[in-house]
C-alpha cells in the first residue's frame, strides 16, 4: 500500500497494491501494521455502506461530539471526495482537499475526526463504503454548506447543473457560524 499525505497532510491518499490476472484481483482494504505504519492510528467500530446516483452531493458532515474518523472507498461509480479542516487551531482551518475516488482507481481516503466529509456524484451511480472511529450520533451529526463561499470548494458540477441535497444538507450552515473543533 502507498499512503500518501495530501495538501492537508492529516488527510491521507491510500493506494492498495491490486493483483490481477485474467480471473479478476485482489487487494487489501485495511491492515492495521501496514496502516499504523503509513501514519493511520485508528481504531475502527462500525462500516457503512451507501449509494447515490449521478449529480447527488452528500456533505459537508461531522460529528461535533464523538467525531468520526473516516476511511473512505468506492466499489461502484466514480465521485469527487473532500475533506475541510474544522479545528479552530489548526494552521489549514477552512482550507480542503478533494480527491477522485472510484471503482476503477480503488484509491482510498482517510478523512480523520475533526474534519469535515463530503462527496459529488460524477458517474451514474456511486456505491460507498467506509470504516468509521466512532459510532453513528445523529444527535450531533452537523453539516457545513457545500457552497460556502469561505471554504471555496471547486466542485466540479456539470456547467448548468446544481447538485442534488437532502433537505439537511440544503440547511447547512456556514463556516462561520458551524460549531467546529478547538
Amino acid at each position: 500500500m502507498t499512503f500518501t499525505p495530501t495538501a492537508l497532510p492529516e488527510v491521507i491518499c491510500i493506494e492498495p497494491q491490486v493483483f490481477g490476472d485474467e480471473r479478476g484481483f485482489f487487494m487489501e482494504t485495511y491492515h492495521a501494521e501496514k496502516f499504523s505504519s503509513g501514519g493511520i492510528h485508528a481504531t475502527f467500530v462500525q462500516d457503512n455502506q451507501s449509494g447515490s446516483r449521478h449529480g447527488i452531493l452528500r456533505g459537508l458532515h461531522y460529528q461535533i461530539q464523538q467525531p468520526q474518523g473516516k476511511l473512505v472507498r468506492f466499489v461502484a461509480g466514480e465521485v469527487f471526495d473532500v475533506a475541510v479542516d474544522i479545528r479552530r487551531s489548526s494552521p489549514t482551518f477552512g482550507q480542503w482537499v478533494g480527491v477522485v475516488l472510484s471503482a476503477e482507481n480503488r484509491k482510498m481516503l482517510w478523512v480523520p475526526a475533526g474534519f469535515a466529509h463530503g462527496f459529488y456524484v460524477l458517474s451514474e451511480w456511486a456505491e460507498v463504503v467506509y470504516k468509521a472511529t466512532d459510532f453513528y450520533a445523529p444527535q450531533y451529526e452537523r453539516s457545513i454548506r457545500w457552497d460556502d463561499p469561505q471554504i471555496g470548494i471547486q466542485w466540479p458540477l456539470k456547467a448548468g447543473e446544481a447538485p442534488l441535497l437532502s433537505q439537511k444538507d440544503a440547511c447547512g450552515k456556514y463556516l462561520f457560524e458551524a460549531e467546529t473543533f478547538d
